[in-house]
């Protein structure tokens, strides 16, 4: 299993819309193959600042199973324009 980090900034006063946005768009990566989980975080002392968290089977299920698929775009075109900067993307593994 790999953690998918993505840190999100949002243009401060779009995060209403970035969070609706997000809710609608989410379905383009939930239903990718080696999903195991997905959630959206919001800062609570800085409110433009967001992170998700996707649990894949694998980087290579991340990368072929969405960013990889026609479901990617889609997901970056309903979410993107709310971005203040590209988000920082990053793969991590649990340690034992």
């Amino acid at each position: 299993m790999v953690l998918e980090v993505a840190e999100i900034k949002i243009t401060p006063g779009q995060e209403d819309a970035f969070k609706e946005a997000y809710r609608s768009a989410r379905e383009f990566v939930k239903v990718s193959p080696g999903l195991r989980s997905m959630r959206m975080t919001q800062g609570v002392e800085n409110p433009s600042r967001f992170v998700l968290l996707i649990e894949w089977d694998s980087v290579e299920a991340h990368e072929q199973g969405f960013r990889e698929t026609d479901r990617f775009p889609k997901w970056r075109e309903a979410i993107g324009p709310y971005f203040a900067e590209p988000p920082f993307v990053e793969h991590a593994v649990d340690i034992d």
